[in-house]
């Protein structure tokens, strides 16, 4: 995913949370916030030292990058979606952070049917 799809200004981060809506399931937290002047979405991350040191955080950053790289072309675009990962995930392999994002993307009706 280019780096120009991320949101990185903790400004875009607190307007998805403030004015955004959001849908969650256990392992995940999805803000998303349409923005009209937009012809493509953008992705924001959010992994808590909670869940583990800088190598185990990164991996469950790469398998969110990842599972959203194969899903973008049923994504809603011109939204911004702030992705925060919960406990769980850091015990999941990619196949099952993949399936959990697909359902907590499919709860918020931002996944168009494939």
């Amino acid at each position: 995913m280019k780096k120009e799809f991320r949101i990185k200004k903790n400004n875009d981060f607190q307007a998805a949370f403030k004015k955004g809506r959001s849908f969650a399931n256990r392992q995940f937290v999805v803000y998303s916030l349409e923005k009209g002047d937009q012809d493509f979405f953008r992705i924001g991350l959010s992994v808590s030292k909670k869940l583990g040191n800088a190598v185990a955080r990164n991996r469950i950053k790469r398998y969110v990058r990842q599972s959203i790289f194969e899903l973008q072309d049923n994504l809603t675009s011109g939204n911004d979606y702030v992705i925060i990962a919960r406990k769980p995930v850091a015990e999941m392999d990619f196949f099952e952070v993949k399936k959990s994002l697909t359902h907590v993307l499919k709860v918020g009706k931002v996944l168009k049917k494939s």
